[in-house]
């Protein structure tokens, strides 16, 4: 099984601030992502991975987001098993985000 790439919040808030259009998917429930994500980010709840899989594209780099790190993981730890080598987890989440967020 692959490696889960792990990246930091800062690193995404550069890569946005820079201009880069990012490929960012919230795994939060709809009333956590009702109190801010990061701007542009899409919103797919953990537990709809599974029957929306051909909304992730594996071959763009896809940066996973919940709350603190541990759902994401999941996610790319799920994806990774299925084949996608271009996921990459957030480490720390939304409690360690200290970019914009859009409500």
């Amino acid at each position: 099984m692959a490696k889960v790439v792990d990246i930091f919040p800062q690193q995404v808030k550069e890569r946005l601030e820079a201009g880069e259009k990012l490929n960012i998917i919230d795994v939060r429930e709809q009333e956590e992502v009702a109190t801010g994500k990061i701007p542009g980010a899409k919103h797919i709840r953990l537990s709809e991975i599974p029957d929306r899989l051909k909304e992730i594209d594996p071959n763009t780099e896809t940066i996973f987001v919940c709350r603190s790190g541990g759902r994401s993981g999941k996610v790319c730890e799920f994806l990774s098993s299925m084949g996608y080598n271009k996921i990459r987890n957030m480490v720390g989440g939304m409690t360690a985000w200290t970019g914009n967020v859009e409500k």
